[in-house]
């Protein structure tokens, strides 16, 4: 049997499938395109799951792919086998109505034989126990011994996803790797536990639907879905019993030992797991970033940021200082480009991505550290063997230690984490936090489903300014009421409306609505599924239940939100094209005044790329292209390109907004008719709003012109109160800032003379405590930073001194505790003093043994907090 690679066994078989009619498809992506159950793609047919269900057409009834495939159901196994791994490409030949077992079976057994040129004696296959037609063909058609054929029952061999899905039998080829590696059994054989016989292909036969009361229906058009798991092949054909020893995985664990300096399989078993962990996790995010992936919070952006976190925490394990993740994913890029090209497009934007996690997560993963080590402690003291899920869940929440990261290190350290607490510490944290898009006066809903008219709201708004509509309801105080009076608030429900309701980020419309025996202004409106609620004020006469009105929306601040509305549009479209693909919108608000946009990216944009985004959204405003909007099929808008939002949900029918052929979105607000209504576009500002999102609030048109008058005021005013004229007001203010610079110069000197002058007036100010000198002092006005120059001062000349101190400014206190070299070695330990003296005047904190710093909210707390420090001491 030939040794072969990974990479040349993916490419024999894809070739073998075409050539027997295949069409032979690139990997989809590892983002689900239509299944919104699914996170991650983690099996080779996903993505065709329509095909097979039948919703959409293939686009041939025979294809073959490697699909590359993310699981972390096992994380906690990575690493420590030699088979887990969150990365795997899965090998598949399908077939949706077109042929079924023979060919299965035939191209399965010449492929393995003739291809791969597997010992047949080698080689064992399963089959279902009521499948009498797939024994048949292996045992008649390909001469397999009886023997050799094992029958297993549904658990092991029957494929099914419930009720009304299709199923079937399945049937699976193992290769037997000798007796070496068996339990010794005279009836060992495929379905025993050891680990003799390695199952490589799996073959489906779909050809039942099961129904309600358990039977199974047969298919008219029975399909084949096979899997046949590339890593594992490989390993049969290198003759080697763990994947990090294929070829392609070797490549990269061999970089990982020579930047950790650590040999690999050298007697160190918790070093090879460091190694195998970091080279399966590279493998996973190189694979997630190029297709658009970014370390998050939420789902697969989640998973992302678990990987690299994990796998940068075991790089330090391994004694590696400083990022060193980056530069490996180059090894993943250069060993699997090849086969898939979206990683070669995308090395430069991989090693972005990798590198901004990196450094974000290096910068709390000491201070995480320290809290775990303490927590460990605290546990240790307190003979406890569980971490509370509020201490899990501020480690994930201020430190970015994902919950999985926190439990393997305790692990490690033989302790768990209390994971019902921390699920629920992280409920509280999302209800705190989620914004309430409730109407004003909450509790109206309850009220309105009670006596709201059957039906929904008619919006006629995207192509009238006004319409003739009957009042069907109304509320005040959340009650029903007939009329509604001058200076009354109220809620109106109209059967007919030309206001915009907020909804998708845009805000909603304002105007009037009337008839000759009164009128009020439409100050909010809102949409309750699909019923417009109208937020109105009295203006005058009498409003009343049933009454026929006239109603409009104000057209200027109409106008001004549709222009920045389709402006949005234009920023997302620009925002791919300069920074990548990658680019999602994350959020938005439209109103008159601006807009503001978040979206998916890994690091602030450059002021070249602020200035190239302006530049192509202007330059589509200058063309003045036509906006068109059109309703259509859901399925249609999507195979036509439009972009959507991940997660949102879309009905069957959707609205799509189109930018002449630079930008297609689903979206239901309002817009202009042509980008030149838009007038311009500004960015005002770019800013971080979270990790792996940013944000741009923007201008256009008469936003632009009031944004010039209120600066223009402003650099008046500054004029004025300098004494100045505008063209010479940059030199003044520069040296302005000179001689303040100077002037703080000067008071810091002054500061540092006056402490180094106070030092000896300090020690005369000990206490002895015990055979100890404590000096507790507060200082007015001091910043932390003079604490500790103080405090070195005296610890650089004295011994036997602990020194307690208390910066008070504006209210808040400051506590700095400091311990002589000689006392440290005597077992005093600040970090442990400050938490107490702290905690008196209502704060906390810690530290080193030698310096520990502390925060308080009441200062009124100082004199007890420093009887404190003397009662420990005591």
């Amino acid at each position: 049997m030939e040794k072969l690679g990974l990479n040349t066994i993916r490419e024999m078989f894809l070739d073998y499938f075409e050539k027997q009619g295949h069409f032979r498809r690139g990997s989809y992506s590892l983002i689900p395109e239509s299944d919104k159950s699914l996170l991650l793609i983690g099996a080779g047919m996903a993505p065709l799951k329509p095909y097979f269900a039948g919703l959409e057409t293939p686009p041939s009834k025979r294809m073959t792919t490697c699909q590359k495939c993310i699981r972390t159901g096992d994380l906690d196994n990575v690493g420590h086998t030699d088979r887990h791994g969150t990365f795997f490409e899965m090998l598949g030949n399908f077939s949706f109505g077109d042929y079924f077992k023979k060919e299965a079976i035939t191209w399965s057994w010449d492929f393995a034989t003739n291809v791969l040129k597997l010992s047949e004696e080698k080689l064992w296959v399963t089959i279902y126990e009521e499948d009498e037609e797939a024994r048949g063909l292996w045992r008649d058609m390909i001469g397999i011994p009886e023997e050799k054929i094992v029958a297993l029952g549904k658990d092991d061999n029957f494929w099914e996803i419930g009720v009304g899905g299709p199923c079937g039998p399945c049937s699976e080829i193992y290769f037997d790797r000798g007796e070496e590696h068996g339990c010794g059994r005279a009836d060992c054989k495929p379905g025993c536990e050891c680990d003799r016989y390695v199952e490589f292909w799996n073959l489906v036969f779909t050809q039942f639907i099961k129904e309600e009361d358990g039977s199974y229906t047969p298919l008219p058009h029975p399909n084949i879905d096979t899997g046949m798991g590339l890593e594992r092949i490989a390993c049969i054909m290198q003759d080697t019993s763990s994947i990090f020893d294929v070829d392609t995985i070797q490549y990269i664990l061999k970089e990982v030992a020579r930047v950790s300096g650590v040999k690999y399989q050298q007697g160190r078993a918790d070093s090879d797991v460091s190694m195998r962990i970091i080279t399966d996790h590279l493998r996973s995010m190189t694979f997630m970033i190029s297709d658009g992936i970014l370390p998050g919070n939420e789902g697969r952006e989640y998973v992302l940021r678990r990987l690299i976190r994990r796998a940068a925490r075991h790089g330090r394990l391994l004694g590696i200082e400083g990022p060193f993740l980056a530069s490996l994913s180059e090894k993943v890029v250069d060993v699997s480009g090849k086969a898939y090209p979206e990683l070669e497009k995308q090395r430069v934007f991989i090693h972005k991505v990798i590198a901004a996690e990196e450094a974000n997560f290096a910068a709390t993963i000491d201070q995480g550290m320290k809290i775990i080590e303490e927590y460990t402690q605290e546990m240790k003291d307190a003979q406890k063997s569980v971490l509370d899920g509020e201490k899990a869940f501020k480690l994930h929440d201020t430190y970015g230690f994902p919950i999985d990261l926190t439990r393997e290190i305790l692990a490690e350290a033989g302790f768990e984490v209390d994971q019902k607490g921390f699920e629920e510490a992280m409920a509280e944290q999302k209800a705190r936090s989620q914004k309430q898009q409730e109407m004003e006066g909450a509790g109206w809903e309850e009220a309105a489903t009670d006596f709201v008219f059957e039906g929904e709201t008619e919006f006629v708004g995207y192509d009238q300014v006004g319409c003739r509509s009957v009042i069907k309801a109304m509320l005040v105080d959340h009650e029903p009421v007939e009329e509604i009076r001058e200076g009354q608030k109220a809620v109106v429900i109209l059967d007919k409306t030309p206001f915009y309701a907020e909804s998708g980020g845009q805000a909603s419309d304002t105007g009037l609505i009337y008839n000759d025996n009164g009128s009020a202004t439409v100050d909010h409106v809102e949409k309750f599924q699909k019923v417009y609620v109208h937020h109105v004020t009295g203006r005058g006469g009498v409003l009343k239940s049933g009454d026929t009105i006239l109603g409009g929306y104000n057209e200027i601040p109409r106008n001004r939100t549709a222009a920045n509305h389709t402006a949005t549009h234009m920023l997302h479209k620009a925002l791919q094209e300069v920074l990548g693909s990658h680019v999602k919108q994350a959020g938005s608000s439209v109103t008159r005044d601006g807009l503001r946009f978040d979206f998916s990216h890994y690091q602030a944009m450059t002021a070249e790329e602020i200035r190239k985004v302006e530049e192509i959204v202007n330059n589509k405003i200058g063309h003045f292209i036509d906006v068109t909007t059109q309703v259509m099929p859901a399925k249609e808008a999507f195979k036509s390109g439009a972009m959507a939002l991940f997660g949102e949900k879309y009905g069957d029918t959707v609205r799509v907004v189109s930018i002449g052929d630079f930008s297609k979105e689903l979206c239901g607000g309002t817009h202009v008719k042509n980008t030149g209504q838009v007038g311009a576009f500004r960015i005002l500002s770019e800013s971080g709003v979270a990790s792996g999102v940013r944000r741009i609030e923007a201008i256009t048109g008469l936003g632009i012109l009031e944004h010039y008058v209120k600066n223009e005021n402003v650099l008046g005013s500054l004029t004025d109160v300098m004494k100045v004229s505008r063209e010479n007001i940059m030199d003044k203010a520069a040296s302005l800032l000179g001689e303040v610079k100077t002037l703080k110069k000067e008071i810091e000197s002054q500061k540092q003379e006056k402490m180094a002058a106070g030092l000896g007036s300090l020690i005369d100010e000990a206490k002895d405590v015990n055979g100890v000198r404590l000096i507790c002092k507060q200082f007015d006005d001091f910043g932390a930073d003079d604490l500790r120059t103080i405090a070195d001062g005296l610890r650089a000349k004295e011994k036997n001194i602990i020194m307690v101190f208390a910066a008070v400014r504006k209210g808040k206190v400051n506590f700095m505790v400091s311990v002589s070299d000689d006392l440290v070695e005597q077992g005093y330990h600040a970090g442990k003093l400050i938490k107490e003296i702290a905690k008196a005047a209502g704060g906390g904190g810690g530290g080193k043994a030698n310096m520990a710093m502390a925060g308080a909210k009441d200062a009124s707390k100082v004199g007890a907090a420093f009887a404190k420090a003397e009662e420990l001491l005591g």
